[in-house]
């Protein structure tokens, strides 16, 4: 006697519970070796039956795939993914080499002002400009520095004014 809703495998021949959608009629468990056995059986009994025994042979056959791969052109053919195209390339990290402090000709470094500043205002800075260079994200970042602090009625930093001289025709920026 076999364990009660389990069946006994026709190619392993150990027991299984089969699928409870399918227990009428599946013999074999889900053993990759089982599961072929099972279809080579299912091709067995289906090409012995006389109806099927030149099922795909003949004129007839031949006329039936031409026509069907006539209406369904490429379908065996390999589609290709479309491509996303990234923003932005991915950088290659590198270690730092020995650092040698430059000498500065009056103007200042780009990461000074707008590595400084929040994501949250460079992305908005970014948007703006409709640029995500970092000469175009300085440039403006100078700029609204200078803007801010004339609002505020503080007189403009060197290093504002000349960015704001030399960062007046950023890509995307005339608008502000």
């Amino acid at each position: 006697m076999h364990p009660e809703g389990r069946r006994k495998c026709l190619h392993c021949e150990k027991f299984f519970l089969p699928d409870p959608r399918n227990r009428h009629h599946q013999w074999h468990c889900g053993k990759r070796e089982c599961r072929k056995a099972s279809k080579q059986a299912s091709q067995r009994r289906w090409r012995s039956r006389p109806e099927n025994a030149g099922y795909f042979r003949g004129s007839a056959e031949v006329a039936r795939v031409q026509a069907w791969r006539r209406a369904h052109p490429g379908y065996w053919k390999r589609r290709s993914r479309k491509r996303t195209i990234a923003l932005q390339d991915l950088l290659i990290t590198q270690a730092p080499g020995e650092r040698k402090d430059a000498k500065q000709d009056g103007g200042f470094a780009l990461q000074d002002h707008w590595q400084a500043q929040p994501p949250v205002v460079i992305g908005l800075i970014a948007h703006l400009t409709g640029s995500a260079l970092q000469d175009d994200i300085a440039s403006m970042t100078g700029r609204l520095i200078a803007k801010g602090q004339a609002l505020m009625g503080q007189k403009p930093s060197d290093d504002s004014e000349e960015n704001l001289v030399r960062g007046s025709a950023a890509a995307g920026a005339a608008g502000l």
